[in-house]
This record gives C-alpha cells, sequence and structure tokens, in this order.
C-alpha cells in the first residue's frame, strides 16, 4: 500500500472541507443579508421610490446565484466526506481492522458450494467483505459471480480483466473518486426494476397532446388582436383567461395518463445526477487497458451516457416540480407543462432508453474492477497471477500470504505444486488450515482477475474442492462424519469427469474414531489421488504419512520459556511433534502431575 499517497490525499480533502465550511458560512450570512436587502427594496418602491424595484430585481438575482453557490458547496461537501470514508476504508484493510464493513457478501452463500464457508468466499470476515466496493445491486452481483470454483473455460477475458484492474492501480486517485461518487447512491442499489420498465412498449401519445403547443401562441394571437384594435379589450379581458383555464383542466383530465408515462422516473432522479458524474468522469479519460476502453465505449458508442442522462436530469427537475400545486397549476395553464414532459420522456426513451442497459452494466464491470484493485490498493506484496493454458495441473508460487491476514501479522510461504497428494501435519494452531485456504483463496481470486497476495503466482485450470469446515445438520440427519463422506463422493465423482482438480481437505474424517478415520482417509486419499489433481490433506494421523506416492510436508513449533510460539512456515516432511497437551495445561484442564 502506498501509504504516504493515501495519506496525503486526506490531508487534501480535510483541508478542502475546512475552507468549504468557512466559505459556506460566509455565503450563508451574504444570501441572508442580500434577502433582507431586497425586501428593504420592494418596500421602498411601494412608497414611489422606482429605484427600489430596480434594486430589489438585482438584489434578488444575487440572492439566487448564492443559493446556487451555496448548493454547490454542500454538494461538494457531501463528496469530499464520501471520499474520506473510502479513504479510510482503505487504511483500515490496510491495518486489518477491516471486519465491521458493512457488506460481507453472506446473501451469496450457497449450500451446494461449501467452498464459499470453507475459504471464506463471502460471509463475516470474508474476502467479498475486504474488497467489494461496488455500491449498485448489479454491481455486487457481477463481483460475487466472479468467484467460481471452476476455472473458466477460455483465460482470455480474465486476462483483460487483469489488465483494467492493474490500469485502475495506476491511476488510484480515479478509483477514489468513482468509488466515491459511487457511495452516495443508496445502498445496494438496484436498477433492476427501472431496466424492465425501460424494455417494455413504448406508450403511445394520443392526438390530444398536441395540444401542448396551442396555449402560448394562442393567447399571444389574443394579445395581438386586442392591441391591434381587431378585438375589443374587453373580449381580449374575456378570452384570455379562459384559454389557461382550459388548459389546466386537460391536463388535469389526462393527469393518470401522463403519470404512467412520467413513472419510471421515479425509479433514477436521485441516483440520475451521480451516474451522470460516473459517466463523465469515465467518458473524458483516456484509457489504455482494452477492458477499461470497453467500459467508455460502451458509454460513448452512438450516444453519449453522460449528455443523455444530463438531459434527463432536466427533465426529471420539470417532473418534479410538478408535485408543488404552485408549479403544476400555473405550468399546465400556461404551458400543459405535463404534456410536454410526457413527450420529452418518450423522445429520450426513443433514442437512449436501448442503451441504459449497457451503460448500467459497464458501470456494474467497473465496479467490480475497482473492488479486484483495492486488493492491491491496501496489501504491501502483490502480483497479477499468471494464468497458465497447459493442461497439467501446477501452482506455483513466491511469498504467498493470506488476503485475511493483516499486512504486518501475515506470513508468507513458497508454493510449488504439481499432479500429486501432499499430506500436511503439525501442531494445533501451526497454519495448516491456513495454509491451504491461503492456496485455494489464492487460486480463486486468480480466476476473477484479481491481484493476489505474492511477488509470483502461477496457476492452471483447476476446479477447487474443499472439505473443512463441515459440520452436521440435524434438519437432514447428517452427522458430522457422513457429511464430510458427501464432500468426499462429491469430490470423486467430480475426478471421474477426468479435468484437473486442486482438492484441500482438513483433518480428514475427524469426526469418528481413529480406526475407521484411517480406513477412510487412505482409500479417500488412494482415489483422489491422480495425474489431474492437486490434493492437499491435513491430519494428525502420522500413519498416512506413510502411504505410497504421496509427499509429505509440515509446520513445527518452538518454546521460549513456558510459551509456545509458531513461524507459520512450510517444511518438507512429516512433523515428529505435538502439542495438545501442552495446550490443555494451557487452557487449566489437565493439571500436572
Amino acid at each position: 500500500m502506498n501509504k504516504a499517497f493515501y495519506d496525503n490525499e486526506r490531508e487534501i480533502d480535510l483541508d478542502e472541507q475546512k475552507r468549504l465550511y468557512k466559505r459556506e458560512k460566509k455565503i450563508s450570512w451574504a444570501r441572508s443579508a442580500v434577502f433582507i436587502a431586497s425586501v428593504i427594496g420592494i418596500a421602498l418602491s411601494v412608497d414611489g421610490n422606482h429605484h427600489g424595484y430596480i434594486a430589489a430585481a438585482i438584489l434578488i438575482m444575487i440572492f439566487f446565484t448564492l443559493v446556487g453557490r451555496h448548493d454547490d458547496i454542500k454538494r461538494r461537501q457531501k463528496f469530499l466526506t464520501s471520499r474520506l470514508n473510502v479513504l479510510n476504508s482503505y487504511i483500515v484493510r490496510a491495518r486489518g481492522t477491516w471486519r465491521k464493513r458493512s457488506n460481507d457478501g453472506s446473501g451469496y452463500l450457497d449450500d451446494e458450494r461449501p467452498q464459499d464457508v470453507d475459504l471464506y468466499i463471502f460471509g463475516k470476515g470474508s474476502i467479498f467483505q475486504y474488497i467489494c466496493a461496488a455500491r449498485t445491486k448489479r454491481g455486487r452481483d457481477r463481483l460475487a459471480q466472479s468467484f467460481s470454483p471452476i476455472p473458466p473455460e477460455d483465460f482470455a477475458p480474465v486476462r483483460l480483466r487483469q489488465k483494467g484492474v492493474a490500469e485502475l492501480l495506476q491511476r488510484p486517485r480515479l478509483s477514489l473518486d468513482l468509488e466515491a461518487l459511487a457511495r452516495l447512491m443508496p445502498n445496494n442499489h438496484d436498477t433492476t426494476p427501472l431496466l424492465k420498465a425501460m424494455e417494455e412498449p413504448l406508450p403511445t401519445l394520443n392526438k390530444i397532446f398536441y395540444l401542448r403547443f396551442v396555449p402560448i401562441p394562442l393567447m399571444l394571437a389574443i394579445i395581438f388582436l386586442g392591441t391591434a384594435d381587431i378585438i375589443k379589450n374587453v373580449s381580449m379581458f374575456i378570452l384570455l383567461p379562459i384559454v389557461p383555464i382550459i388548459s389546466l383542466i386537460i391536463a388535469v383530465l389526462m393527469l393518470s395518463r401522463t403519470s404512467e408515462i412520467l413513472k419510471p422516473l421515479k425509479m433514477f432522479s436521485k441516483e440520475l445526477k451521480l451516474y451522470q458524474a460516473i459517466f463523465e468522469r469515465l467518458e473524458s479519460t483516456d484509457f489504455s487497458s482494452s477492458s477499461m476502453r470497453q467500459i467508455r465505449d460502451a458509454l460513448t458508442d452512438e450516444v453519449s451516457a453522460a449528455r443523455y442522462l444530463k438531459l434527463l436530469a432536466l427533465l426529471v427537475k420539470f417532473v418534479n416540480a410538478r408535485k408543488n400545486p404552485i408549479a403544476f397549476l400555473l405550468g399546465n395553464a400556461l404551458f400543459l407543462m405535463d404534456f410536454f414532459c410526457a413527450a420529452a420522456f418518450i423522445s429520450w426513451r426513443k433514442t437512449a432508453a436501448k442503451h441504459l442497459h449497457k451503460w448500467i452494466d459497464a458501470w456494474s464491470e467497473a465496479e467490480v474492477l475497482i473492488s479486484l484493485a483495492s486488493i492491491g490498493q491496501t496489501r504491501q506484496t502483490y502480483c497479477f497471477p499468471t494464468l497458465l493454458d497447459d493442461p497439467a495441473p501446477k501452482i506455483q508460487a513466491t511469498n504467498l500470504s493470506s488476503l485475511l491476514i493483516a499486512n504486518k501479522k501475515a506470513v508468507s510461504n513458497d508454493v510449488d505444486l504439481t499432479a500429486g497428494t501432499t499430506i500436511v501435519t503439525g501442531a494445533n494452531m501451526s497454519g495448516k488450515t491456513t495454509w491451504i485456504r491461503t492456496i485455494a483463496g489464492a487460486v480463486m481470486l486468480a480466476y476473477a482477475g484479481a491481484p493476489v497476495c505474492a511477488e509470483s503466482f502461477s496457476v492452471s485450470k483447476l476446479a477447487v474442492f474443499t472439505s473443512i469446515r463441515v459440520n452436521d445438520d440435524i434438519g437432514q440427519g447428517l452427522s458430522t462424519f457422513y457429511a464430510e463422506l458427501l464432500r468426499i463422493k462429491s469430490m470423486i465423482e467430480y475426478s471421474e469427469k477426468e479435468l484437473p482438480m486442486l482438492i484441500c481437505i482438513d483433518e480428514i474424517f475427524k469426526g469418528t474414531n481413529e480406526a475407521d478415520r484411517l480406513l477412510g482417509a487412505k482409500e479417500a486419499i488412494k482415489r483422489l489421488t491422480s495425474p489431474r489433481n492437486i490434493t492437499l490433506v491435513t491430519t494428525h494421523d502420522f500413519e498416512l504419512c506413510e502411504m505410497e506416492n504421496i509427499s509429505n510436508a509440515h509446520f513445527q513449533e518452538y518454546y521460549e520459556g513456558d510459551e509456545i510460539k509458531f513461524d507459520f512456515k512450510i517444511r518438507q516432511g512429516r512433523c515428529t511433534t505435538t502439542n495438545a497437551k501442552y495446550l490443555l495445561r494451557m487452557a487449566g484442564i489437565l493439571k500436572d502431575e
């Protein structure tokens, strides 16, 4: 993590916040003073001082200008607050204090995919909770879908995604700004209802909607005829108010129809300005990676997303103004405003609605890339995996560590695995389970297009299967042992497809007695040992280390005085020590003799 950069950005934003606060106070005082002065000007004009009207008019213009400036400052302040929150989220992840982040992806847990729980892909303290920067539901769904235990058929799209993530890491301010803008949206903002509404057939405008062109020309004609003495002034003053009255009646009679046409705008109105700002930033950036260029091109192909959202935002202002009774009465009486809004929205839909799905999808992919880039933004050591098309199973890494352990505490290990089975032994708490989780989690991150916490990492196409956090199921009548049997069975069945696999089994068959455990473990390991599989099995049963056609690795502990310690480094060969008695004494369960 480039801590100096993020600390500097934080200081810059805090300084700007202070300046804006002072400016806001000044503008608030000036706005109040100008308003009071304009009231005084109007009061003076009532007494016959015509200069008061002119002064009041100028002061009112200044007042509304100050109101606009004040609104701009408030918007900037909200953005800066959001940006500081993003910066803080990077800092807490680098420190390892990120487990209170609100979105942990628990909703994506799938009972049919034990890898999600075993590898902490989703849920409390998960990879998803660590990296997710997506604010929209579609972005989160897309990010969740990128984590699959089954490797992609083609690595080409993954390599393109890697390049997009790499470019965002080279443009940290862009990532910061985009995530800060997105954070201003409602949490888990869902555009699906809007997209469905936009995909419905376009409503047709009745001929009555052409009346929107009538009121103003008709009133101007009446005034002209009256001033030209073609009609009498009395007739003019009678006819003139009839036009807006009839217009208002027509607008009220057609209110349900116009409201139905304009209904989709209610789903999108609050987020329009934010999407517009996001798309403007993306459209104006010259990207070098293909994946980021594809996102930009999706926003600019045929029509500009930012430009058309700006037009739509202007239309939404008029539509929202209808909620004010005075604006509704005056707007429809004089201009048939509802008719103009309905016609303008249909025209917008004809031109731009067909692109909306593409725009939203482009942003959801950008959210995925920003999320994946957070690994490189918060870790001291990271690299982009080399994805091997060679069918031979292979995982190689230099100084691989766990994303879920803080920088200062994470211990790295080299990895060099090819087809075959490795039995991993070691004392309790020595790091066996963390090691297999780290490897399997890194493989799934690699397939998603993310960086991994290593100096180098290479992996071939491997279906990831795990049996780590196995629990009984009272509802299904499954014991822990039988639940694990079903996991192992699914591994054996998949291996019959003769596709490469990464198999991670923790404390194999720990839910049964020693004799049955050894019998079942030996048979399962034989079935899973294959030239297509990388199989990692942790155990305390040293008898498994004597099996044929397997290799051994271990973790070990050491003691300083009465304190047990671990270095969490993987070593070749089997473990020769245990620490259960020491831990029992430490917990006060076993008494010294």
